[in-house]
Protein backbone atom coordinates (compact mmCIF):
# COMPACT_ATOMS: atom_id res chain seq x y z
CA UNK A 1 0.00 0.00 0.00
CA UNK A 2 1.36 3.45 -1.18
CA UNK A 3 0.31 6.41 1.07
CA UNK A 4 0.44 10.19 0.12
CA UNK A 5 -0.63 13.23 2.20
CA UNK A 6 -2.29 15.79 0.11
CA UNK A 7 -2.80 19.48 1.00
CA UNK A 8 -5.20 21.56 -0.79
CA UNK A 9 -6.84 24.92 0.43
CA UNK A 10 -6.16 24.09 3.79
CA UNK A 11 -7.73 20.75 3.66
CA UNK A 12 -5.62 17.68 4.85
CA UNK A 13 -6.24 14.80 3.18
CA UNK A 14 -4.73 11.24 3.18
CA UNK A 15 -5.21 9.47 0.51
CA UNK A 16 -4.69 5.84 0.22
CA UNK A 17 -3.63 4.03 -3.55
CA UNK A 18 -4.71 0.40 -3.54
CA UNK A 19 -4.03 -2.40 -5.66
CA UNK A 20 -7.57 -2.43 -7.56
CA UNK A 21 -7.16 -6.50 -6.85
CA UNK A 22 -6.77 -5.86 -2.74
CA UNK A 23 -10.24 -5.01 -1.85
CA UNK A 24 -11.72 -7.21 0.67
CA UNK A 25 -15.22 -8.12 -1.12
CA UNK A 26 -17.81 -9.64 1.25
CA UNK A 27 -20.23 -12.15 0.11
CA UNK A 28 -22.47 -11.49 -2.97
CA UNK A 29 -25.25 -13.74 -2.00
CA UNK A 30 -28.01 -13.26 0.14
CA UNK A 31 -29.72 -9.59 0.64
CA UNK A 32 -26.58 -7.68 1.94
CA UNK A 33 -27.19 -5.36 5.05
CA UNK A 34 -27.63 -2.07 3.25
CA UNK A 35 -30.72 -0.27 2.70
CA UNK A 36 -32.85 -3.40 0.38
CA UNK A 37 -32.46 -5.36 3.97
CA UNK A 38 -32.94 -2.91 7.02
CA UNK A 39 -35.30 -0.37 4.97
CA UNK A 40 -32.80 2.73 6.31
CA UNK A 41 -32.02 5.05 4.23
CA UNK A 42 -29.26 7.31 4.92
CA UNK A 43 -30.12 11.71 5.05
CA UNK A 44 -27.18 12.78 4.44
CA UNK A 45 -28.49 16.77 4.46
CA UNK A 46 -30.06 15.78 7.60
CA UNK A 47 -26.87 14.34 8.97
CA UNK A 48 -25.13 17.73 8.18
CA UNK A 49 -27.61 19.82 10.34
CA UNK A 50 -30.88 20.63 8.12
CA UNK A 51 -34.10 20.40 8.85
CA UNK A 52 -36.97 17.77 7.09
CA UNK A 53 -38.71 20.79 6.04
CA UNK A 54 -35.51 22.20 4.90
CA UNK A 55 -35.06 19.63 3.18
CA UNK A 56 -38.58 18.88 1.26
CA UNK A 57 -38.91 22.51 0.21
CA UNK A 58 -35.01 22.19 -1.56
CA UNK A 59 -36.40 18.79 -3.27
CA UNK A 60 -39.90 20.61 -4.03
CA UNK A 61 -38.32 23.40 -5.38
CA UNK A 62 -36.40 21.14 -7.74
CA UNK A 63 -38.95 20.13 -9.03
CA UNK A 64 -41.17 22.09 -9.73
CA UNK A 65 -39.10 24.25 -11.60
CA UNK A 66 -37.79 21.70 -13.78
CA UNK A 67 -40.48 19.93 -14.51
CA UNK A 68 -43.39 22.40 -13.37
CA UNK A 69 -41.50 25.80 -14.90
CA UNK A 70 -42.01 28.10 -17.51
CA UNK A 71 -40.55 27.63 -20.99
CA UNK A 72 -37.34 29.05 -19.60
CA UNK A 73 -36.67 26.72 -16.82
CA UNK A 74 -38.34 23.42 -17.39
CA UNK A 75 -37.31 20.60 -19.23
CA UNK A 76 -40.81 18.85 -18.98
CA UNK A 77 -43.35 19.82 -21.83
CA UNK A 78 -46.75 18.53 -22.20
CA UNK A 79 -47.35 17.05 -25.30
CA UNK A 80 -51.14 16.33 -26.08
CA UNK A 81 -53.16 13.42 -25.55
CA UNK A 82 -54.34 10.41 -27.22
CA UNK A 83 -56.18 7.21 -26.57
CA UNK A 84 -54.28 6.20 -23.98
CA UNK A 85 -53.69 9.55 -22.02
CA UNK A 86 -52.30 12.16 -21.70
CA UNK A 87 -48.83 12.79 -22.99
CA UNK A 88 -45.00 14.77 -21.77
CA UNK A 89 -41.92 14.58 -22.56
CA UNK A 90 -38.65 15.54 -20.98
CA UNK A 91 -36.10 17.54 -23.39
CA UNK A 92 -32.51 18.45 -23.69
CA UNK A 93 -33.21 21.94 -24.58
CA UNK A 94 -29.80 22.72 -25.68
CA UNK A 95 -29.50 20.09 -28.43
CA UNK A 96 -33.47 20.01 -29.31
CA UNK A 97 -34.00 16.14 -28.88
CA UNK A 98 -36.03 14.00 -25.99
CA UNK A 99 -33.45 10.90 -25.10
CA UNK A 100 -34.17 7.91 -23.77
CA UNK A 101 -31.63 8.80 -20.92
CA UNK A 102 -33.90 11.61 -20.14
CA UNK A 103 -37.12 10.34 -20.20
CA UNK A 104 -35.99 7.07 -18.32
CA UNK A 105 -34.64 9.45 -15.41
CA UNK A 106 -37.73 11.70 -16.01
CA UNK A 107 -39.92 8.56 -14.83
CA UNK A 108 -37.65 7.66 -12.05
CA UNK A 109 -37.93 10.87 -10.18
CA UNK A 110 -41.75 11.11 -10.61
CA UNK A 111 -42.12 7.32 -9.11
CA UNK A 112 -39.65 8.62 -6.07
CA UNK A 113 -41.67 11.59 -5.73
CA UNK A 114 -45.16 10.32 -5.96
CA UNK A 115 -46.17 11.84 -9.22
CA UNK A 116 -47.97 9.27 -11.03
CA UNK A 117 -49.88 11.23 -14.16
CA UNK A 118 -46.49 13.19 -14.61
CA UNK A 119 -45.36 9.41 -14.89
CA UNK A 120 -47.92 8.16 -17.00
CA UNK A 121 -47.51 11.18 -19.54
CA UNK A 122 -43.78 10.33 -19.72
CA UNK A 123 -44.11 6.84 -20.36
CA UNK A 124 -47.03 7.57 -22.57
CA UNK A 125 -45.05 9.38 -25.15
CA UNK A 126 -42.26 6.84 -24.52
CA UNK A 127 -44.81 4.44 -25.71
CA UNK A 128 -45.73 6.08 -28.69
CA UNK A 129 -42.84 7.59 -29.99
CA UNK A 130 -39.72 5.96 -29.13
CA UNK A 131 -40.53 2.21 -28.56
CA UNK A 132 -40.10 0.13 -31.78
CA UNK A 133 -43.43 -2.06 -32.42
CA UNK A 134 -42.31 -3.16 -35.99
CA UNK A 135 -41.51 -6.80 -36.48
CA UNK A 136 -39.30 -5.82 -38.88
CA UNK A 137 -37.51 -3.59 -37.49
CA UNK A 138 -33.97 -4.30 -36.04
CA UNK A 139 -34.72 -2.86 -32.76
CA UNK A 140 -37.87 -4.56 -32.43
CA UNK A 141 -38.87 -4.04 -28.87
CA UNK A 142 -36.12 -1.40 -27.87
CA UNK A 143 -36.61 2.66 -27.67
CA UNK A 144 -34.99 4.62 -30.18
CA UNK A 145 -32.62 6.73 -27.87
CA UNK A 146 -32.82 10.24 -29.61
CA UNK A 147 -35.93 11.54 -31.16
CA UNK A 148 -37.28 15.07 -32.17
CA UNK A 149 -39.76 16.83 -30.12
CA UNK A 150 -42.78 16.07 -32.20
CA UNK A 151 -41.51 12.29 -32.46
CA UNK A 152 -39.12 12.35 -35.21
CA UNK A 153 -36.61 9.42 -34.70
CA UNK A 154 -32.77 11.16 -35.08
CA UNK A 155 -31.90 7.13 -34.72
CA UNK A 156 -33.92 4.33 -34.78
CA UNK A 157 -31.15 2.43 -32.58
CA UNK A 158 -31.20 2.12 -28.45
CA UNK A 159 -28.98 3.16 -26.05
CA UNK A 160 -29.08 0.96 -23.10
CA UNK A 161 -28.99 3.81 -19.87
CA UNK A 162 -32.57 4.22 -20.87
CA UNK A 163 -33.79 0.69 -20.76
CA UNK A 164 -32.23 0.49 -17.66
CA UNK A 165 -34.05 3.18 -16.17
CA UNK A 166 -37.69 2.72 -17.67
CA UNK A 167 -37.29 -1.09 -16.16
CA UNK A 168 -36.41 0.10 -12.56
CA UNK A 169 -39.03 2.73 -13.17
CA UNK A 170 -41.90 0.34 -14.40
CA UNK A 171 -40.73 -1.88 -11.52
CA UNK A 172 -40.91 0.33 -8.44
CA UNK A 173 -44.48 2.14 -10.20
CA UNK A 174 -45.74 -1.15 -9.98
CA UNK A 175 -45.02 -1.63 -6.18
CA UNK A 176 -45.88 2.01 -5.71
CA UNK A 177 -49.05 2.32 -7.53
CA UNK A 178 -50.20 -1.04 -8.47
CA UNK A 179 -50.76 -1.92 -12.04
CA UNK A 180 -53.26 -0.81 -14.45
CA UNK A 181 -53.87 -2.15 -17.96
CA UNK A 182 -52.60 -2.43 -21.33
CA UNK A 183 -49.41 0.14 -21.45
CA UNK A 184 -50.03 0.89 -17.48
CA UNK A 185 -49.22 -2.92 -16.35
CA UNK A 186 -46.17 -1.57 -15.26
CA UNK A 187 -44.82 -5.11 -13.87
CA UNK A 188 -45.77 -6.78 -17.45
CA UNK A 189 -44.09 -3.92 -19.11
CA UNK A 190 -41.10 -4.14 -17.30
CA UNK A 191 -40.47 -7.96 -17.87
CA UNK A 192 -40.91 -7.59 -21.14
CA UNK A 193 -38.29 -5.10 -22.18
CA UNK A 194 -36.34 -6.83 -19.69
CA UNK A 195 -36.69 -9.78 -21.26
CA UNK A 196 -35.58 -8.19 -24.90
CA UNK A 197 -32.61 -6.56 -23.37
CA UNK A 198 -31.46 -10.25 -22.58
CA UNK A 199 -32.65 -11.86 -24.92
CA UNK A 200 -33.24 -9.65 -28.35
CA UNK A 201 -31.77 -11.57 -31.52
CA UNK A 202 -28.87 -10.19 -33.59
CA UNK A 203 -31.00 -9.00 -36.26
CA UNK A 204 -30.43 -6.75 -39.39
CA UNK A 205 -32.74 -4.78 -41.10
CA UNK A 206 -33.94 -1.47 -42.68
CA UNK A 207 -34.13 2.06 -40.42
CA UNK A 208 -34.78 5.34 -41.59
CA UNK A 209 -31.42 5.54 -41.40
CA UNK A 210 -30.15 2.67 -43.76
CA UNK A 211 -29.65 -0.80 -42.14
CA UNK A 212 -28.51 -1.45 -38.78
CA UNK A 213 -27.58 -4.86 -37.11
CA UNK A 214 -28.92 -4.72 -33.60
CA UNK A 215 -28.73 -7.23 -30.82
CA UNK A 216 -28.94 -8.20 -26.99
CA UNK A 217 -27.82 -5.40 -24.65
CA UNK A 218 -25.41 -7.67 -22.39
CA UNK A 219 -22.70 -9.56 -23.41
CA UNK A 220 -23.38 -13.27 -22.32
CA UNK A 221 -19.72 -13.58 -22.08
CA UNK A 222 -18.52 -10.87 -20.31
CA UNK A 223 -22.19 -10.51 -18.38
CA UNK A 224 -21.99 -6.85 -18.32
CA UNK A 225 -24.27 -4.11 -19.84
CA UNK A 226 -22.90 -3.32 -23.47
CA UNK A 227 -22.24 0.29 -24.63
CA UNK A 228 -25.22 0.04 -27.61
CA UNK A 229 -26.10 -3.30 -28.81
CA UNK A 230 -24.99 -3.53 -32.22
CA UNK A 231 -22.11 -5.36 -33.86
CA UNK A 232 -19.63 -2.99 -33.02
CA UNK A 233 -20.94 -1.42 -29.81
CA UNK A 234 -21.76 -4.97 -27.70
CA UNK A 235 -17.87 -5.32 -27.76
CA UNK A 236 -17.20 -2.95 -24.78
CA UNK A 237 -19.50 -0.92 -22.48
CA UNK A 238 -19.59 2.43 -20.71
CA UNK A 239 -18.85 2.48 -16.99
CA UNK A 240 -21.63 4.62 -15.49
CA UNK A 241 -24.54 2.25 -17.58
CA UNK A 242 -23.45 -0.42 -14.87
CA UNK A 243 -26.24 -0.50 -12.05
CA UNK A 244 -25.25 -3.22 -9.57
CA UNK A 245 -27.94 -1.76 -7.22
CA UNK A 246 -30.99 -2.47 -9.95
CA UNK A 247 -29.65 -5.94 -11.23
CA UNK A 248 -30.23 -7.35 -7.74
CA UNK A 249 -33.28 -6.31 -7.47
CA UNK A 250 -33.91 -7.67 -10.80
CA UNK A 251 -32.63 -10.83 -9.76
CA UNK A 252 -35.16 -11.21 -7.25
CA UNK A 253 -38.57 -9.79 -9.40
CA UNK A 254 -37.39 -10.06 -13.04
CA UNK A 255 -38.83 -13.17 -14.76
CA UNK A 256 -37.27 -15.77 -13.33
CA UNK A 257 -35.52 -17.55 -16.13
CA UNK A 258 -32.77 -14.71 -16.27
CA UNK A 259 -32.81 -14.02 -12.59
CA UNK A 260 -29.78 -15.72 -11.88
CA UNK A 261 -27.94 -13.34 -14.92
CA UNK A 262 -28.87 -10.50 -13.15
CA UNK A 263 -27.53 -11.93 -9.98
CA UNK A 264 -24.33 -12.77 -11.32
CA UNK A 265 -24.09 -9.34 -13.44
CA UNK A 266 -24.09 -7.53 -9.85
CA UNK A 267 -21.11 -9.28 -8.81
CA UNK A 268 -19.54 -8.45 -12.42
CA UNK A 269 -20.33 -4.98 -11.93
CA UNK A 270 -18.89 -4.28 -8.64
CA UNK A 271 -15.72 -6.14 -9.48
CA UNK A 272 -15.41 -3.95 -13.26
CA UNK A 273 -15.97 -1.11 -11.00
CA UNK A 274 -12.78 -1.92 -9.59
CA UNK A 275 -10.53 -2.22 -12.64
CA UNK A 276 -11.78 0.30 -14.26
CA UNK A 277 -11.07 3.22 -11.53
CA UNK A 278 -7.85 4.66 -11.67
CA UNK A 279 -5.51 3.59 -9.03
CA UNK A 280 -4.50 6.61 -7.78
CA UNK A 281 -7.67 8.98 -8.75
CA UNK A 282 -10.37 7.05 -9.07
CA UNK A 283 -11.49 8.49 -11.96
CA UNK A 284 -13.19 6.29 -14.91
CA UNK A 285 -13.14 6.62 -18.27
CA UNK A 286 -16.87 7.25 -20.65
CA UNK A 287 -16.03 4.15 -22.46
CA UNK A 288 -14.25 1.00 -21.39
CA UNK A 289 -13.20 -2.92 -22.62
CA UNK A 290 -14.67 -5.68 -20.82
CA UNK A 291 -11.50 -5.61 -18.76
CA UNK A 292 -11.75 -2.26 -17.37
CA UNK A 293 -9.22 -0.30 -19.62
CA UNK A 294 -10.33 2.67 -21.54
CA UNK A 295 -11.76 2.77 -25.20
CA UNK A 296 -10.78 5.02 -27.95
CA UNK A 297 -13.74 5.69 -30.46
CA UNK A 298 -14.02 7.62 -33.21
CA UNK A 299 -17.04 9.92 -32.85
CA UNK A 300 -16.00 10.36 -29.13
CA UNK A 301 -12.82 12.66 -28.52
CA UNK A 302 -13.31 11.97 -24.69
CA UNK A 303 -14.26 8.76 -24.97
CA UNK A 304 -11.29 7.06 -22.95
CA UNK A 305 -11.41 10.31 -20.47
CA UNK A 306 -13.18 11.13 -17.20
CA UNK A 307 -16.13 13.21 -19.15
CA UNK A 308 -19.72 13.79 -18.94
CA UNK A 309 -20.93 10.06 -18.92
CA UNK A 310 -18.39 9.18 -16.12
CA UNK A 311 -19.77 11.74 -13.87
CA UNK A 312 -22.73 8.99 -12.94
CA UNK A 313 -21.12 6.21 -12.36
CA UNK A 314 -19.45 6.73 -8.55
CA UNK A 315 -22.80 7.54 -8.12
CA UNK A 316 -23.87 3.93 -9.34
CA UNK A 317 -21.10 2.53 -6.68
CA UNK A 318 -22.20 4.61 -3.97
CA UNK A 319 -26.19 3.67 -4.69
CA UNK A 320 -24.79 -0.10 -4.78
CA UNK A 321 -23.30 -0.03 -1.25
CA UNK A 322 -26.30 2.58 0.42
CA UNK A 323 -29.18 -0.35 -0.79
CA UNK A 324 -26.72 -3.66 -0.80
CA UNK A 325 -23.50 -3.11 1.49
CA UNK A 326 -21.91 -6.33 -0.54
CA UNK A 327 -18.30 -4.69 -1.64
CA UNK A 328 -16.50 -2.78 0.63
CA UNK A 329 -14.76 -1.71 -2.15
CA UNK A 330 -16.70 0.42 -3.18
CA UNK A 331 -16.49 2.63 0.08
CA UNK A 332 -12.62 2.99 -0.79
CA UNK A 333 -13.93 3.99 -4.40
CA UNK A 334 -16.25 6.56 -2.98
CA UNK A 335 -13.24 8.12 -0.77
CA UNK A 336 -10.43 7.79 -3.36
CA UNK A 337 -12.27 9.79 -5.90
CA UNK A 338 -13.68 12.17 -3.62
CA UNK A 339 -9.80 13.23 -2.50
CA UNK A 340 -8.94 13.65 -5.68
CA UNK A 341 -11.54 15.98 -6.19
CA UNK A 342 -11.03 18.07 -2.62
CA UNK A 343 -7.53 18.11 -3.65
CA UNK A 344 -8.60 20.26 -6.90
CA UNK A 345 -10.58 22.62 -4.98
CA UNK A 346 -13.86 22.14 -3.65
CA UNK A 347 -15.38 25.17 -5.58
CA UNK A 348 -13.25 25.04 -8.75
CA UNK A 349 -12.66 21.38 -9.64
CA UNK A 350 -12.86 20.93 -13.68
CA UNK A 351 -15.50 18.60 -15.23
CA UNK A 352 -13.61 16.62 -17.76
CA UNK A 353 -10.07 14.90 -16.96
CA UNK A 354 -7.95 12.47 -18.26
CA UNK A 355 -7.83 9.06 -15.61
CA UNK A 356 -4.35 10.75 -14.17
CA UNK A 357 -6.09 13.27 -13.36
CA UNK A 358 -4.52 15.99 -16.53
CA UNK A 359 -7.74 18.61 -16.42
CA UNK A 360 -9.76 19.33 -19.94
CA UNK A 361 -12.04 21.23 -18.73
CA UNK A 362 -12.28 23.99 -15.75
CA UNK A 363 -15.64 24.54 -15.82
CA UNK A 364 -17.23 23.76 -12.48
CA UNK A 365 -20.53 21.52 -13.13
CA UNK A 366 -23.67 21.33 -11.13
CA UNK A 367 -23.90 17.78 -12.15
CA UNK A 368 -20.82 16.60 -11.03
CA UNK A 369 -21.11 18.55 -8.00
CA UNK A 370 -24.36 16.62 -7.60
CA UNK A 371 -23.05 12.73 -8.41
CA UNK A 372 -19.91 13.59 -6.22
CA UNK A 373 -22.25 14.50 -3.64
CA UNK A 374 -24.32 10.90 -3.79
CA UNK A 375 -20.12 8.92 -3.26
CA UNK A 376 -20.95 10.59 0.37
CA UNK A 377 -23.62 7.02 0.64
CA UNK A 378 -20.24 5.11 0.46
CA UNK A 379 -17.50 7.31 1.69
CA UNK A 380 -16.29 6.99 5.21
CA UNK A 381 -13.71 10.48 5.36
CA UNK A 382 -14.55 13.33 7.10
CA UNK A 383 -14.74 15.48 3.83
CA UNK A 384 -17.86 13.30 2.65
CA UNK A 385 -19.64 16.06 4.71
CA UNK A 386 -18.11 18.68 2.46
CA UNK A 387 -19.01 17.33 -0.74
CA UNK A 388 -22.83 16.78 0.57
CA UNK A 389 -22.99 20.54 1.33
CA UNK A 390 -22.01 21.47 -1.97
CA UNK A 391 -24.66 19.50 -3.65
CA UNK A 392 -26.86 21.72 -0.56
CA UNK A 393 -25.39 24.70 -1.69
CA UNK A 394 -25.80 24.53 -5.59
CA UNK A 395 -28.29 26.46 -7.79
CA UNK A 396 -31.06 24.29 -9.49
CA UNK A 397 -29.53 23.90 -13.02
CA UNK A 398 -31.32 26.76 -15.12
CA UNK A 399 -28.96 27.60 -18.11
CA UNK A 400 -29.61 26.49 -21.19
CA UNK A 401 -26.59 24.14 -21.52
CA UNK A 402 -27.07 23.26 -17.65
CA UNK A 403 -31.03 22.61 -17.13
CA UNK A 404 -31.43 18.91 -19.10
CA UNK A 405 -28.23 16.85 -17.93
CA UNK A 406 -27.18 18.61 -14.93
CA UNK A 407 -30.57 19.08 -13.97
CA UNK A 408 -31.67 15.59 -13.77
CA UNK A 409 -28.38 14.67 -11.78
CA UNK A 410 -29.03 17.72 -8.93
CA UNK A 411 -32.57 16.50 -9.00
CA UNK A 412 -31.74 12.75 -8.80
CA UNK A 413 -28.83 12.91 -6.06
CA UNK A 414 -30.96 15.42 -4.27
CA UNK A 415 -33.45 12.34 -3.54
CA UNK A 416 -30.61 10.06 -2.93
CA UNK A 417 -28.40 12.40 -0.62
CA UNK A 418 -31.92 13.17 1.51
CA UNK A 419 -32.50 9.33 1.61
CA UNK A 420 -36.37 9.70 -0.51
CA UNK A 421 -35.14 7.81 -3.65
CA UNK A 422 -35.95 4.07 -2.76
CA UNK A 423 -36.39 0.81 -3.29
CA UNK A 424 -40.40 0.31 -3.35
CA UNK A 425 -40.61 -3.63 -2.88
CA UNK A 426 -42.75 -5.66 -5.02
Amino acid sequence: MDRKLIVRTGILLTVFFINPTAYTQMPSSGNGSGAYATGNYRNLFQENGHSKKEISQKINAAFNQLFQGDTAHTIYFAAGSNEQGPMAYIADVMHHDVRSEGMSYGMMICVQMDKQAEFDALWNWAMTYMYVNNPDHPSEGYFSWSLKTDGTPNSETPAPDGEEYIVMSLYFAAARWGNGKGIYDYRAMADKILTTMRHHPEKTGPTRFGPRTVAAMVNEKARMICFVPDSKGNEYTDPSYHLPAFYELWARWGPEADRGFWASAADTSRKFFRKAAHPETGLVSDYANFDGTPRETRWNPHAEHFSYDSWRTASNWSVDWSWWRKDTGEQELSNRIQAFFASRGMDTYGAQYTREGQVLNRNHATGLVSTNAVASLAATHAIAKDFTEALWNAPIPSSFGERYYDGLLYTMSLLHCSGRFRIWKL
